[in-house]
C-alpha cells in the first residue's frame, strides 16, 4: 500500500497526549508468556503491525492468545517445552525484534521451523545472533551472507550455557542468547560492552526466573520455569520522541506526553536534548511492573549543537533520525560517531537521512559510523522514507520550522510502531495530511 505524508510548515505541539505502548515491551510479554506457565495478563499491549506478527508467530506455535482488544491481552502459557511445531513457515513481517529474539528462543525446541519476513528484513543481516548461537550448540541456517530466510533446527536436548561477551552493543543479540540459555545446559552469561535496554531481564525476573545482573553481565540458568504474571505496558519513548524533538524546535510548543516508560538504558533521548538546552521535564514518575514511568513535558527551547557522547549511543539509537532534525534546528554543528548500527536498522538510516535533510538544503555529511550536521533554515521538498517508520515520522515533525511543505513517501510502515500517528500528531498542532 502506497502512503505519503503531506505537511504544511509551521505551528506548534500543544496539549496532554499518550503515544501507542512500547514495542520491545510488547514483544517480550508475548514471547515470556508464551512459554511461562499461567495466563499471563498484559495492558497497555501495542497493537502495531511489528508485535502482532509475533503474536500470529505465538499462535502458529500452539498458543492461545486473547485479544487485543484496547490493548488488553491474555496470553495462555503452555510452559518452556508446550510449543508445537508450526504448520507454515513463520512470518515476522517487519519486525528484526521478532526474528532475532525467536532465533534464541527456538533453538531450544524440539521440531525445525522456518522464520521469514517481509522485503526489508529479509536484506537486514543476522549473523550478529546466528553465529553466538551456533557456539551454544544451536543450529540455524541462513543465505550465503548471513540473511534471512532462517531455517532453525530444534536442539531440545543439546544447548549448552557460554560466557558471551559482545563485541557491538545488541539488546536483541542480549535477549537471543538470554532466551537460549532457559533451554541450555548450565549457565548463560552475556557481557556488553556498554549498556543496553534491559527489557528482558526485568520481566525474566518478573516471571519467577532468577536473573543475575552484574556491572555489564547478565547470567541466566537453563532447566528452570516461568510463571505467570500481569504486566502493564508503559507508552514508548521512542514514538514519544518525535514528540519531544517536535515541540523542542517548533516556537510556541508546550507539551505532556503522558505515562512514558523512562527506564534508565532507554532515555538517551531526554540526556541527549537536555544536552543541546532542550527543556524537558519529567513529571508524576512512578514505577508499574518493574519498569519506571513519568510524564514528560516538553517545551520550546533555542537548541545548540554538540558532539553526541558516545556513551549515550546504545541508550538512544532507535531515535536518532529525529535527532538529526533537532540537529538540522539547532545552532552549530552536531556532530555523532560510534553509531555504525544505524547502517543496518529497517534502512540505511545514516545514508537515508542524509540523502533526506541534503533535499530540504540542511548540511549533512554522513561518516560510516555516524554524521555531522550544521543547523540552519531549510525548505520543503519531496523526501523519499525508504519505507523507515522512523525516518517517515522524523521527517514529519521537520515541517514545524521549514519554510514550505515537506512531502514524504513510503510512509506505510509507519503502522509498524505507530498506528495512528497521524492522526494523534494532527491532534497535537502538526499540519499533517495523507494521501
Amino acid at each position: 500500500m502506497s502512503l505519503t505524508y503531506r505537511v504544511a510548515p509551521g505551528g506548534a505541539l500543544s496539549g496532554r497526549i499518550r503515544v501507542p505502548g512500547d514495542k520491545s515491551i510488547s514483544h517480550r510479554s508475548l514471547m515470556l508468556g508464551a512459554i511461562a506457565e499461567g495466563t499471563t495478563h498484559v495492558s497497555g499491549f501495542l497493537e502495531g503491525e511489528d508485535t502482532l506478527a509475533t503474536m500470529n508467530i505465538f499462535r502458529a506455535l500452539g498458543v492461545r492468545i486473547d485479544g487485543p482488544e484496547h490493548g488488553k491481552v491474555a496470553v495462555h502459557g503452555v510452559g518452556l517445552h508446550g510449543l508445537q511445531a508450526p504448520r507454515e513457515i513463520l512470518d515476522c513481517g517487519n519486525s528484526g525484534t521478532s526474528m532475532r529474539l525467536l532465533c534464541g528462543l527456538l533453538a531450544g525446541q524440539s521440531f525445525d521451523c522456518e522464520l521469514t519476513g517481509d522485503d526489508s528484513l529479509r536484506r537486514r543481516p543476522m549473523r550478529r545472533v546466528t553465529d553466538p548461537l551456533a557456539q551454544m550448540g544451536a543450529v540455524i541456517a541462513a543465505t550465503e551472507d548471513g540473511r534471512p530466510p532462517l531455517r532453525v533446527t530444534g536442539r531440545s536436548d543439546g544447548l549448552h550455557g557460554i560466557d558471551y561477551r559482545m563485541l557491538i552493543a545488541s539488546a536483541q543479540v542480549k535477549s537471543a542468547l538470554l532466551l537460549a540459555g532457559l533451554y541450555a545446559d548450565g549457565c548463560t552469561c552475556v557481557t556488553e560492552p556498554a549498556p543496553t535496554r534491559d527489557h528482558t531481564e526485568r520481566m525474566l525476573a518478573a516471571f519467577g526466573c532468577p536473573v543475575e545482573c552484574i556491572d555489564h553481565t547478565v547470567c541466566v540458568n537453563g532447566g528452570g520455569r516461568l510463571t505467570a504474571t500481569a504486566i502493564e505496558v508503559p507508552a514508548d519513548i521512542s514514538s514519544a520522541a518525535f514528540f519531544m524533538v517536535g515541540a523542542s524546535i517548533a516556537p510556541g510548543s508546550d507539551i505532556v506526553l503522558e505515562h512514558v516508560g523512562v527506564n534508565p538504558t532507554r532515555t538517551g533521548i531526554i540526556d541527549i536534548l537536555r544536552g543541546m538546552g532542550g527543556d524537558l521535564t519529567l513529571l508524576n514518575e512512578r514505577t508499574i511492573g518493574g519498569e519506571p514511568v513519568a510524564d514528560i513535558r516538553v517545551r520550546h527551547a533555542e537548541l545548540r549543537g554538540i558532539e553526541i557522547p558516545e556513551a549515550l549511543v546504545p541508550l538512544a539509537i532507535d531515535e536518532f533520525p529525529v535527532l538529526f532534525i533537532a540537529a538540522a534546528n539547532a545552532r552549530g554543528e552536531t556532530i555523532l560517531k560510534g553509531a555504525a548500527e544505524l547502517r543496518v536498522k529497517e534502512s540505511d538510516r545514516i545514508q537515508v537521512m542524509a540523502d533526506g535533510l541534503r533535499t530540504l538544503g540542511v548540511h549533512a555529511d554522513p561518516t560510516p559510523d555516524g554524521m555531522r550536521i550544521r543547523g540552519g533554515t531549510y525548505h520543503g521538498g519531496m523526501v523519499d522514507s525508504r519505507g523507515d517508520h522512523r525516518i517517515a515520522m522524523a521527517f514529519a515533525m521537520a515541517a514545524l520550522r521549514a519554510d514550505g511543505t515537506i512531502a514524504i513517501s513510503d510512509c506505510a510502515n509507519v503502522a509498524t510502531s505507530f498506528p495512528g500517528f497521524a492522526e494523534l500528531a494532527h491532534t497535537a498542532g502538526l499540519r499533517i495530511g495523507t494521501v
